[in-house]
């Protein structure tokens, strides 16, 4: 594992999920929207859809690499990063968010 392409990987990641949970929070007017929707939406439907069922769910889990699981952690801070810049943004004034 080259270390230059995981730290790329990891920051379009959270690029990627601050840009969709920024967009997100200001059509939706919510703050926390896109964190839950990545941990209740987003995670299950990528390890569910990858299971081949003929193993067990734990070994499924095993089968990941730190890569993988470093592009999650980095896109779900990158949807939490988005909610607390929409809320610091909002307790500063602006009404457009």
């Amino acid at each position: 594992m080259q270390f230059i392409p995981v730290l790329v990987l990891m920051v379009l990641f959270f690029v990627m999920m601050f840009g969709i949970g920024f967009i997100l929070n200001m059509l939706m007017k919510t703050t926390w929207f896109p964190c839950y929707l990545f941990i209740i939406v987003i995670l299950p439907i990528v390890v569910y859809s990858l299971w081949d069922h003929s193993t067990p769910f734990g070994t499924h889990l095993s089968s990941f690499h730190i890569v993988d699981y470093l592009t999650g952690f980095a896109g779900l801070i990158g949807a939490f990063i988005s909610g607390w810049a929409i809320k610091k943004l909002r307790q500063g004034g602006y009404t457009m968010f």
